[in-house]
């Protein structure tokens, strides 16, 4: 499975802003979520499939968060390498830390 990834610390109420020229499944994970739907198992996330942009996704709690990138159609192209997307990955820091 191929995705684009992000790693960043981010405090309850933050916002995560994604632009992406192209609908995308948006993922925001925290660490033991993150490995568990890297190799394959089973997740539990915040977002999900986006094809209006942006999109925006509020942080739940304060700590590292994953945000993950991939592409709704899974194409034999997107199997084998990155999804080719333009993207852009954005924090609105709501709360003081």
């Amino acid at each position: 499975m191929k995705f684009i990834h992000q790693r960043e610390q981010l405090n309850e109420d933050d916002i995560v802003v994604i632009l992406c020229s192209q609908p995308c499944n948006i993922r925001l994970m925290n660490d033991a979520n993150f490995r568990s739907y890297r190799n394959g198992g089973r997740h539990t996330y915040h977002g999900g499939a986006f094809d209006k942009f942006p999109a925006r996704i509020t942080v739940p709690s304060s700590g590292f968060w994953n945000i993950t990138l991939d592409t709704v159609t899974r194409r034999a192209i997107s199997v084998t390498r990155k999804p080719q997307m333009e993207y852009s990955i954005k924090f609105v820091r709501r709360s003081g830390a």
